[in-house]
């Protein structure tokens, strides 16, 4: 039986044609995907899934973590996952006391760790009472130091870090202004004013920039009241020196702070006052002045 094609009528085999096989056909573009609003809810109740399960793993009470919006989940995460790259459990101290709320309100600041490159690693609960803002609430301003500090000091303080971490264990000291809470604001008509006092130190041998940590203290600054607060605060005292730091005046409220009554004090030199430790650091900013 002769077969004939049913395009040009021609005799072919069984198993021949003279259209193009669907092998030869020129490969169609393929439809671009499209997400649908079943498949982006999908991925969302992933994400959140997963943002759930990180939460969970954070060491802190469940009314905090219940309070964590997705950016402050994600915050303090990266945070603790710088720590545990600075500290790794073969480099952990031995067990010992943990660092209580009533050790650290002893504290005339709070406590901060940076890492080589300036991220921030710890950050103590007490930061609370001198900034206004918990934990959490600071790392929504962002992860490094510069972003909690006054961007106007910011060159300075950067060349300050990198001397110190071009000689790990010499102190370095600056002073700036650090974000504050709305409220704190208000009360002190502007951010803190707080002086770091830190050094790099080794964490591990031999050193290098991921085992290298800037542990620091910072202490606010006492800004001088405003004149309606001049006579109910008693909380600075101002005394007045020669060019040695013999002091020939000294106001009242000395007594509150030191102990010593204003005529004990004058004639004294100021370095009599202070620990032997701080003596050659207070003579460089003497001289420096």
């Amino acid at each position: 039986m002769t077969i004939f094609c049913s395009h040009c009528h021609r005799p072919l085999q069984a198993d021949t044609s003279c259209l193009p096989s669907r092998a030869k056909q020129a490969p169609t573009a393929s439809r671009p995907f499209r997400s649908t609003k079943s498949a982006s809810k999908a991925r969302r109740d992933q994400i959140n899934a997963e943002l759930q399960a990180l939460r969970s793993l954070l060491p802190i009470s469940a009314q905090e973590k219940e309070r964590l919006s997705y950016l402050h989940t994600m915050a303090l995460v990266c945070l603790r996952l710088r720590g545990a790259q600075l500290f790794p459990p073969g480099l952990a101290p031995p067990a010992g006391p943990a660092l209580g709320t009533e050790l650290l309100s002893l504290l005339p600041g709070f406590l901060l760790v940076l890492s080589a490159d300036s991220k921030l690693v710890y950050i103590s609960e007490n930061v609370a009472q001198v900034l206004g803002l918990s934990v959490v609430e600071l790392l929504a301003q962002g992860d490094t130091v510069f972003d909690i500090l006054d961007g106007r000091v910011g060159e300075d303080v950067h060349k300050k870090l990198l001397l110190a971490r071009e000689e790990p264990g010499r102190e370095v000291t600056f002073v700036s202004e650090m974000r504050t809470s709305k409220a704190l604001r208000l009360q002190h008509g502007g951010n803190r004013v707080v002086a770091v006092c830190g050094r790099f130190v080794a964490l591990g041998w031999p050193p290098s920039p991921s085992t290298t940590a800037f542990l620091a203290l910072c202490t606010p600054v006492v800004q001088s009241p405003t004149d309606g607060e001049a006579d109910s605060q008693d909380d600075i005292f101002q005394s007045l020196h020669l060019l040695d730091m013999t002091l020939i005046d000294v106001t009242e409220s000395v007594t509150y702070h030191l102990g010593y009554h204003r005529e004990e004090l004058v004639g004294q030199s100021w370095y009599s006052l202070l620990h032997p430790e701080d003596a050659e650091l207070a003579a460089a900013q003497h001289r420096a002045v």
